[in-house]
């Protein structure tokens, strides 16, 4: 499976999503994660990226909302607790395995 980690420098929330990521790699193999640091709004529109951080699992980004815009701008996922900056690990477990 091979996962990318879209990001931009000034989100402090990547870092969390990134340990969380490496540690689902470990725990569940043949998990491939490419971090990919995007730099511009044109970057961003190119790669689809809607907000740091951004998981993309074999192309397709399992969090995304319909119409939610492209651009360098922090993300907000909905968890268990309320919104936070960055996935729970067990909302990325569940992106990796059952890619919701």
């Amino acid at each position: 499976m091979n996962v990318t980690l879209l990001y931009f420098d000034d989100c402090p929330n990547w870092q969390d999503t990134a340990r969380h990521l490496g540690l689902l790699a470990e725990e569940l193999g043949n998990v491939d994660i490419t971090h990919h640091l995007v730099h511009t709004h044109e970057e961003a529109e190119r790669t689809a990226f809607r907000g740091s951080p951004s998981v993309i699992v074999d192309g397709v980004d399992p969090f995304a909302e319909p119409n939610t815009p492209f651009g360098l701008a922090c993300r907000l996922y909905q968890t268990p607790d309320g919104p936070a900056g960055s996935p729970t690990i067990d909302q990325l477990r569940s992106a990796l395995t059952t890619g919701r």
